[in-house]
């Protein structure tokens, strides 16, 4: 449990360090180190930090049971999923009417995933992976919702990517992935 335990540290420490972080110009350390050497750094830890839970995860296994799921969890899990992968491509599509409603589609993508996670897994490296998952991404969303977002140009094109691909991801990580990549199937 050490190497996820760090892993966990690491990878939200630099999340964490950049959601608050100074942005006065003359004290931004992203600015004083330059764009380039601020993002190698920070990828370099959260990086190691995502491996460290990855692999420290694997190694935790099998963890001791901290509670009994009940039977119905695995429904609402698989009810948040489908939002959860939709709002995963939003974020990262072209500006639409849901990114714009929405703001931080990620934030709410991340507590959606680990909300729903947390129900289903009653296991301690669950509730450590998920739980903090979820708490940063409240923390986050809580310490991001005063700052302003830029107007971009809105369109409906957006929200069908996302819609389309999101939809389209979920239905392949449930039948195929899922297993694949996690090694638990679902169906």
């Amino acid at each position: 449990m050490y190497f996820f335990i760090t892993g966990l540290i690491l990878f939200f420490a630099t999340h964490l360090y950049s959601s608050f972080r100074n942005r006065t110009p003359s004290m931004d350390i992203k600015e004083r180190l330059g764009y380039m050497w601020f993002m190698g750094v920070y990828s370099i830890i959260s990086g190691l930090g995502f491996v460290l839970i990855v692999w420290g995860f694997g190694l935790s296994r099998p963890s001791p049971q901290v509670f009994t799921p009940p039977s119905w969890s695995a429904y609402v899990t698989m009810a948040f999923m489908l939002p959860s992968f939709v709002l995963l491509f939003v974020a990262y599509g072209p500006q639409g009417y849901i990114k714009k409603a929405v703001k931080h589609p990620m934030l709410l993508s991340i507590i959606l995933w680990a909300g729903g996670h947390l129900l289903t897994n009653g296991e301690l490296n669950s509730l450590f992976l998920f739980g903090s998952f979820l708490l940063y991404a409240i923390i986050n969303r809580i310490a991001v919702s005063g700052r302003p977002i830029p107007v971009k140009r809105v369109s409906i094109i957006g929200d069908i990517y996302a819609i389309v691909i999101g939809v389209a991801v979920y239905y392949l990580f449930i039948k195929y992935l899922h297993g694949m990549m996690i090694g638990v199937e679902i169906y």
